[in-house]
């Protein structure tokens, strides 16, 4: 049955012609639910399913259009699986578990190089998971993989590297430096330790100031603070008080991120409604005071310092992130048409299967699990990856890529500027201050009804 808020409609002027009081109830239904699902990727995971027959990568990759590529690699491993996550990682800190990983990463890429060699790497990111928990051997190896085999050149590659507190060490920081990095990340989600306490993180402050001391040593071009808001136990003052810590260290960049929790989590969702939620709060908080420090906002989650970035001559890579490698069990690969990866699992007993599926797996070559993206799946990716950014969306961008108007498309995001969650200025549609806070919610409003169902029907082993 058709919603008046999803009429069927065929000009943006017919959705224009919406009543004010049309627009302002759609406004208040995104407004009120503003932490639906964090949209960080689309079509997400969970809509994937089996590739039958399998695809053949040789084929998928030479035909990819993308002019740069970006490397990534996926390390599952992490000392202790946080309260709040769901992400593909196994909490297993054994050497020869790591070794056998990496092993079979390299096997893959040896496969992989040849598919997608003939195009730069415009950007080069190691993530997980914690890969600075693998033995600095190991460490060093995945940037051996990245130049001497899949053919990344450090000098006009961005490159990012995911790390935590416990696992930071002079030996390893030396690697990265060596390895020309230009950004370090680390997640430290609160510096009060009974929150970390809450979401079961074996972290006390005094580890994270030992580590951001180390890192404030070694001067990296960029780097990056995570902290997460609407913490069991956690108040507006204490979410403050975190991101003051933070302040003090002077990062060029600063990720806030709403505390997200599944039924598969070990945080549950009830466990949150029993508190007050006090995540708007805490966000309006943050951009307040993230601008007095000289923060830019770039979206609901990115801050960063205007001068932020490195010396290095990148290649140019779209915003839309096609062309995207993925090496390592867990890692997602896209191509515009195409996007797959291993299976999901968040149990300790799913992923370990799916990782030994992946050591003992002969050959690398097709695609078995993932997704064929229609022509309307791949517009509203384009839309995605664009608007829930401060850039916004260039509509004659869009016009060049697919040879519509996004309004022929979709009238229905004219309910943006209506409401004042966007406005269109010299052919951009972009969100507002207000509409970036509520870019989850606005995300998950434009799902299309099949992913959508893909997503629901799925069942998380």
């Amino acid at each position: 049955m058709t919603s008046p808020l999803h009429p069927p409609l065929l000009h943006r002027e017919d959705l224009l012609s919406l009543s004010g009081e049309k627009v302002r109830q759609w406004k208040a239904d995104i407004t009120a639910s503003p932490y639906r699902s964090y949209l960080y990727s689309y079509p997400h995971k969970t809509a994937y399913g089996d590739l039958q027959p399998p695809l053949p990568l040789a084929e998928m990759w030479q035909s990819e259009p993308a002019e740069s590529f970006f490397l990534y690699m996926h390390i599952p491993f992490c000392g202790a699986r946080c309260g709040f996550c769901n992400l593909f990682t196994l909490p297993d800190k054994r050497a020869d578990v790591h070794t056998r990983y990496v092993d079979a990463l390299e096997r893959q890429a040896r496969e992989w190089a040849a598919f997608t060699g003939h195009k730069p790497f415009a950007r080069f990111a190691i993530g997980g998971g914690t890969p600075t928990l693998l033995a600095a051997d190991q460490l060093r190896r995945l940037f051996s993989i990245a130049v001497d085999i899949m053919g990344l050149d450090i000098g006009t590659t961005s490159i990012s590297v995911e790390t935590s507190p416990e696992t930071i060490s002079v030996e390893k920081l030396d690697i990265l430096k060596d390895a020309a990095v230009d950004r370090v990340s680390m997640g430290i989600q609160s510096f009060v330790a009974a929150e970390s306490a809450n979401i079961y993180r074996p972290q006390q402050p005094d580890e994270v100031y030992r580590a951001l001391e180390l890192l404030g040593r070694y001067d990296f071009p960029i780097l990056n603070l995570d902290l997460i808001y609407g913490l069991p136990g956690q108040t507006v003052e204490s979410w403050v008080y975190s991101l003051n810590r933070a302040l003090a260290y002077a990062p060029e960049e600063i990720f806030i991120y709403p505390l997200y929790t599944r039924e598969h989590t070990i945080v549950k969702p009830d466990t949150i409604r029993l508190q007050e939620d006090i995540r708007i709060e805490c966000y309006n908080a943050a951009c307040e005071l993230l601008e007095q420090h000289g923060y830019r906002q770039y979206s609901m989650r990115r801050f960063a310092k205007e001068a932020a970035g490195t010396d290095k001559p990148i290649l140019d890579y779209s915003c839309q992130e096609e062309g995207m490698v993925g090496l390592g069990c867990g890692a997602r690969s896209y191509t515009r048409n195409v996007h797959y990866a291993s299976r999901y699992g968040v149990s300790r007993k799913a992923t370990e299967s799916i990782i030994a599926d992946y050591v003992a797996a002969e050959h690398y070559d097709t695609a078995d699990y993932g997704i064929v993206l229609s022509l309307g799946e791949q517009k509203r990716r384009f839309i995605l990856k664009a608007i829930l950014h401060s850039e916004g969306l260039a509509l004659t961008g869009y016009s060049g890529r697919f040879g519509t108007t996004v309004w022929q498309d979709f009238p229905e995001l004219a309910l943006l500027p209506a409401s004042g969650l966007a406005r269109e200025t010299d052919d951009v549609l972009r969100l507002t201050p207000e509409g970036l806070g509520y870019s989850d919610s606005i995300g998950d409003w434009f799902i299309s009804g099949e992913i959508r169902g893909r997503m629901e029907r799925f069942v998380l082993p």
